[in-house]
């Protein structure tokens, strides 16, 4: 008899399970936060003022997600309806030094961070006399080492409090599987404690399914997917070339290995939205040589936090619909309508490369490239899906 196959343990994620999820614009005040913020989003909140505290209140906004796949789903199926997908992004206010006990408006902060799921941090690396930098000057590796240190200090805080509430309920003792279980919990938050005071990042630890389970439930700010946005001048943007490269590249090297650095000029993107059509910002691109780095931000964040897409097609709408990767078809079902998830049946699945490749959908079957999928199958990234699912009970 051949030997069985080891079950394949599915790789959980820090973070909270969902397709909902939510990204922060998070610095030091006076970065540039609140006017990436206001380009990204193409709204107006005002003027960000120019002290620390201007914004108390994170602010939200839902960006469209850029995706060829989409627009070319929409120019061949002309639909009455196209819904693209979106992320959220928040516009969280200014850290300072000393926020983890309070400084500032620190705390509020602080929780601000915790309630989303991945971080954009905005470095500054531009100098300009007119917007004040709450330190002095400008020194990008002291904001990083600053903030890295006010997220772990925090971390800790929750950690240590976690860890006093375990112990108190382990020192009762026992052999039941609900005691054990305690235990092993506790085992695992006094890790995340010790890497936490040897100066590590909780997400850059080395976790096994059930430590996450425990963990994930901590929302640990250190636990988050980072994005660094290096915000340079547009002439530094343009020429590609800054003083403080070289150092910030070694730290985040030394100190968050293997997270997205992107480079944008926040000022160039804000004067961009000041043309009134896309034509106009697509020519002064060209004339200064440069992309905007706006549609690389978005959707390296997606990737970041593990989603991908799946699509609904025809003549009356193209929608493009937000999945984790790994979601399996019943689940992805239940993105569209949650009944459908409890009365899945069966989905038609074929992919968008292969649609693309061939032109039409009567090619595609003709092909046998049409499957039909059960409960079991994962959704891949650009599936094209139609549900089957039974009546939903009363």
């Amino acid at each position: 008899m051949p030997p069985k196959k080891a079950a394949k343990e599915e790789k959980l994620l820090l973070g909270r399970p969902g397709n909902n999820l939510k990204s922060g614009i998070v610095g030091l005040a006076n970065v540039g936060k609140s006017t990436l913020f206001q380009a990204i989003t193409k709204c107006h909140l005002g003027n960000p003022a120019n002290f620390p505290f201007a914004t108390i209140d994170p602010e939200e906004s839902r960006v469209i997600v850029p995706d060829e796949r989409f627009d070319w789903l929409c120019e061949k199926y002309q639909p009455k309806s196209k819904v693209p997908a979106h992320l959220t992004i928040y516009d969280i206010a200014g850290l300072t030094r000393g926020a983890s006990t309070g400084a500032g408006l620190g705390n509020a902060f602080l929780s601000h961070i915790r309630a989303v799921d991945a971080i954009f941090q905005v470095v500054r690396c531009f100098d300009d006399a007119e917007i004040i930098h709450i330190e002095g000057d400008v020194d990008p590796v002291r904001d990083l080492t600053i903030i890295s240190e006010e997220l772990r200090i925090k971390d800790i805080e929750f950690t240590e409090k976690a860890l006093e509430n375990l112990k108190k309920l382990t020192r009762r003792g026992g052999q039941s599987l609900e005691m054990k279980k305690l235990k092993e919990e506790e085992a695992c938050v006094e890790k995340v404690l010790a890497l936490l005071q040897g100066g590590g990042d909780v997400r850059k630890g080395d976790w096994s399914a059930k430590e996450i389970e425990f963990i994930n439930p901590l929302f640990l700010l250190t636990a988050k997917p980072v994005v660094y946005l290096i915000n340079l001048s547009e002439k530094d943007y343009i020429r590609k070339k800054n003083k403080h490269l070289g150092k910030v590249m070694e730290w985040i090297k030394e100190n968050a290995a293997g997270d997205p650095i992107l480079p944008i000029s926040i000022c160039l993107e804000e004067r961009l939205t000041r043309f009134e059509t896309e034509a106009e910002v697509a020519a002064e691109l060209k004339t200064l040589g440069v992309d905007s780095a706006l549609p690389k931000i978005i959707t390296t964040m997606r990737k970041v936090l593990n989603l991908g897409s799946f699509f609904t097609t025809g003549t009356d709408e193209v929608r493009q619909w937000t999945i984790r990767n790994g979601t399996k078809a019943p689940q992805a079902a239940g993105v569209i309508h949650g009944d459908f998830e409890k009365t899945f049946i069966q989905a038609i699945v074929y992919n968008y490369a292969v649609l693309k490749e061939l032109g039409d959908e009567a090619e595609v079957k003709a092909k046998g490239k049409i499957l039909t999928k059960g409960k079991d199958y994962v959704v891949e990234d650009g599936d094209i899906l139609l549900i089957k699912a039974g009546a939903a009970k009363g």
